[in-house]
Formats: structure tokens, C-alpha cells, sequence
């Protein structure tokens, strides 16, 4: 991945992030992936962050994401599952409403890896390879 600058820093900080369905429900169809993506898509234009791989499977969605030094990474993945658990429950509501009772669809916990271990190539063919909804 390439050197960005920032101000006065260049860097070139990536990250891992996984988020897991409330209760690990494997309620994420295609149609829900498809959404999420989207929904990941434009709250990561509006923090200046770059989606650069994301895929999911029934219960649990990887999002490898490049983000500036002076991100406060715990703001910007508690707006992400905000927004898209809003989002989410509100347009497949009859679909979820049997696995949900509160207003929740993902897990409190949330996985947050730094890639600076595997080369990105591996890290985005491990996304890539995710066993997908159909």
C-alpha cells in the first residue's frame, strides 16, 4: 500500500477490522453484505478513511481500511456499527426481527489487527476468500 501524507507526517497505517453479528446470529445474507458495503463504504468517505478490501460471511463482516495518524479509531468503528446497525435493522426489520428483540445487530466486541505482519496482498486474499452468503 502506498505512503500518504498527512500535515506534516507521512505514514502508512492499515488495519484489520472484524465485526461479529450480536449473539453470532448468521443472519448476513448477500443482499446485507451488499448493503453493509455500501453503508462501510460512504462512512469511511466521511472520515477520511479508505475501504480497501471488504467481503463477509453469515455471522461476521472484515474490513481492511487505511486511515490517518490522527484517527481516533474507536470514534470511527463505534459510528460504523451505529450507522449500519441502524441502517440494517430498519431495512431488513421483518427479516431480523425473529434473531433480535432490542435494537442491536452487532456484537459490543469488535476485532481491530494492525497488517503490518502479512503483506497486504495476503491480508486481501484472506478477505477475499471469506465464504461469502449466496
Amino acid at each position: 500500500m502506498a505512503r500518504k501524507s498527512y500535515h506534516h507526517a507521512v505514514y502508512s497505517l492499515n488495519y484489520h477490522l472484524v465485526l461479529v453479528t450480536k449473539y453470532r446470529h448468521k443472519v448476513i445474507t448477500a443482499d446485507i453484505l451488499d448493503r453493509l458495503e455500501v453503508v462501510f463504504k460512504l462512512q469511511c468517505e466521511r472520515w477520511d478513511v479508505k475501504l480497501v478490501e471488504f467481503n463477509g460471511e453469515l455471522d461476521h463482516v472484515h474490513l481492511l481500511i487505511s486511515a490517518h495518524p490522527s484517527m481516533d479509531l474507536s470514534k470511527f468503528i463505534n459510528s460504523i456499527k451505529t450507522v449500519s446497525s441502524r441502517l440494517i435493522r430498519k431495512e431488513y426489520k421483518d427479516y431480523l426481527a425473529p434473531f433480535y428483540w432490542k435494537p442491536l445487530f452487532w456484537s459490543r466486541a469488535y476485532c481491530l489487527v494492525t497488517t503490518g505482519g502479512a503483506p497486504l496482498d495476503v491480508v486481501k486474499a484472506y478477505i477475499q476468500d471469506q465464504d461469502r452468503p449466496t
